[in-house]
């Protein structure tokens, strides 16, 4: 029962928290440089999320090429740049790490 008490509150704070921004941006006229910040918000998440994904392997920091987390993702960027498709990007990036794992027998 708490598991689901946390869940539930965690996601009310996360609307609240979403919400009240878009509330006040609306009501509160804030400059021009701040409003060219936030573009860069999703940006600095995802990268912040998928950087260190492909850098790290076996839960530590591996910048070498057999790393094979950083050839899916190469791959994945290619393709997101070729074609601008955020599912065929996904496919493509986790098809090549699953490809490269099982001709490395590492899966």
């Amino acid at each position: 029962m708490s598991l689901w008490l946390v869940t539930l509150l965690a996601g009310l704070l996360t609307y609240g928290t979403r919400l009240s921004f878009i509330l006040l941006l609306d009501r509160i006229k804030v400059p021009d440089w701040f409003r060219r910040g936030l573009r860069f918000v999703p940006v600095a998440v995802l990268s912040g999320i998928i950087l260190p994904a492909l850098a790290t392997y076996n839960a530590t920091l591996n910048l070498s090429l057999r790393n094979p987390q950083l050839y899916a993702g190469a791959l994945a960027v290619l393709v997101a740049w070729r074609t601008k498709n955020v599912l065929l990007t996904i496919l493509a990036g986790m098809g090549a790490l699953l490809a490269i794992q099982l001709l490395l027998g590492l899966f």
